[in-house]
């Protein structure tokens, strides 16, 4: 059984056991979330879609830590202008592990 949730702006195709890393959360490590945004949920050849959320559905996921991710340099030059810019910036992230997926 897999699902697809929709957290943090983007989508992600997840199931139970994966390991996945989202947008920070303001959540404790170790602690339950649930992620009630299921667009789909797909079990063998059976697809329940939803329009746009599957009602009912949620998915259970425990906090497993929280991080920061790789550096991401930006150099900006003008040419000719004696003019430029270094800037340096890291996501943060929450690494989270699926414990279940429900159906309605």
């Amino acid at each position: 059984m897999y699902a697809v949730v929709k957290t943090g702006g983007k989508q992600y195709r997840v199931s139970a056991g994966e390991k996945l890393r989202i947008e920070k959360l303001p959540a404790a490590v170790g602690s339950e979330l649930v992620l009630d945004q299921v667009l789909l949920i797909g079990e063998g050849p059976a697809l329940k879609i939803g329009t746009p959320i599957v009602n009912g559905a949620s998915v259970k996921a425990k906090v497993v830590s929280h991080g920061l991710g790789e550096k991401v340099m930006t150099f900006k030059l003008r040419r000719r202008k004696n003019s430029k810019r270094h800037r340096g910036h890291r996501q943060g992230f929450t690494e989270i592990q699926i414990t279940g997926i429900t159906a309605a």
